[in-house]
């Protein structure tokens, strides 16, 4: 039985409404029992079954912001499209709030394909997903154990387990790190257990220290300006639950993904912080399909929302190739 959800009715997304597109509210459910949030696009004047396709991200963010302007986007461009917040998310459920997991977050994209598959205007041998960001990862793993998945498109991917096992540009690549930062969540646990409660960690740091490297000012700039703001979005209002994000130390998301058949677009920014994790994943791929597209001069957010940067015209025709 799904869990009621309390969904906004308001249009409150950070980008303009299409009307191109019809737009309305749905839910689902994971195998873990959790209730899903999503807003599904459906472009206006079209009928019979219809190619599909299911976005989340970027890492902290809702379906109002990226995620929702993707899946906008390529409703107009003639897909049916949901845009999803994963589980213990914005207006999604699951209890304690700001979790993070990646064997829930990939089954977040497994039921959203259930979902899809189901519609009765979806042709189910035609479903593709979108990951942004800290999904992104979570999308190739979804692609490594979904068959169902069709096409695939990972826009300025990030390899949380990677960043949390290896630390940035793989500065804490050691075991003695590894141990320091395990033992620093363990001790954190025993502190919460006394509390009962469950402490905070990551979003986007407020106030910017003045030697904050590029990226973090990027981040900052992003979620904490009209730009990118939403009061429901974790990145500008706090962090993830800290020992939520424990499994993602030893649990490598892309461990199988040279196992992935179906088709791969990623998409990254010349001069993103996070360009690597791109450039690794794709020269483990295998295949004829998959392809690199690195977006010259842009950096990591511009890959969020700037209709001019995003290469809409690109992902449109990787996915009427491999989901016509």
């Amino acid at each position: 039985m799904e869990e009621k959800l309390n969904l906004t009715s308001e249009w409150d997304k950070v980008f303009p409404q299409s009307d191109k597109v019809n737009h309305r509210k749905v839910t689902f459910h994971n195998r873990y029992g959790i209730t899903l949030a999503a807003d599904l696009y459906e472009p206006k004047g079209l009928s019979g079954k219809l190619p599909a396709i299911a976005v989340s991200g970027p890492f902290g963010a809702i379906k109002e912001q990226s995620s929702g302007l993707y899946a906008q986007a390529m409703a107009e461009r003639g897909f049916l499209t949901i845009a999803f917040d994963p589980s213990y998310t914005g207006e999604s459920g699951g209890q304690p709030r700001y979790v993070a997991s990646p064997d829930i977050n990939t089954e977040d994209f497994m039921a959203a394909v259930d979902f899809l598959s189901v519609q009765e205007n979806v042709d189910p041998e035609r479903i593709g997903i979108i990951g942004i960001c800290g999904w992104g990862g979570m999308a190739l793993n979804a692609a490594a154990l979904d068959t169902r998945i069709k096409a695939t498109v990972a826009s300025t991917m990030y390899d949380m387990t990677r960043v949390n096992a290896k630390g940035y540009f793989d500065s804490e690549d050691s075991e003695e790190a590894r141990y320091e930062k395990k033992k620093a969540l363990c001790e954190q646990r025993i502190r919460d257990y006394k509390d009962d409660s469950y402490a905070l960690g990551g979003g986007v740091v407020d106030p910017l220290p003045e030697d904050a490297p590029f990226f973090v000012k990027d981040y900052y700039d992003y979620y904490k300006t009209e730009r990118g703001y939403h009061p429901r979005s974790l990145n500008s209002n706090g962090g993830w639950n800290v020992t939520g994000c424990e499994s993602f130390l030893n649990m490598p998301i892309l461990k199988y993904s040279d196992e992935i058949r179906s088709a791969v677009l990623l998409v990254h920014g010349e001069k993103a912080h996070s360009c690597y994790f791109s450039k690794d994943a794709f020269a483990k791929l295998t295949g004829d399909n998959k392809e690199l597209m690195i977006i010259p001069g842009a950096v990591h957010t511009d890959l969020y929302d700037r209709m001019d940067i995003i290469p809409f015209d690109k992902i449109t025709e990787f996915f009427d190739s491999y989901l016509a």
